[in-house]
């Protein structure tokens, strides 16, 4: 479920990212320079099964 989740919100991005402003690339650089706890808990989530 936490896969299909990503997917659309990738999804969703990408269709927004077509506008004038890149989306994408101002919430890529947040998560890089801010490292926020949720994004951690959703790779957690997506790869600790493996």
């Amino acid at each position: 479920m936490v896969r299909i989740k990503c997917f659309l919100c990738i999804l969703l991005l990408i269709v927004i990212d077509i506008g004038p402003l890149p989306f994408t690339s101002l919430i890529a650089l947040y998560v890089v320079l801010s490292r926020p706890p949720w994004f951690k808990k959703l790779v957690e989530r997506l790869y600790g099964n493996q």
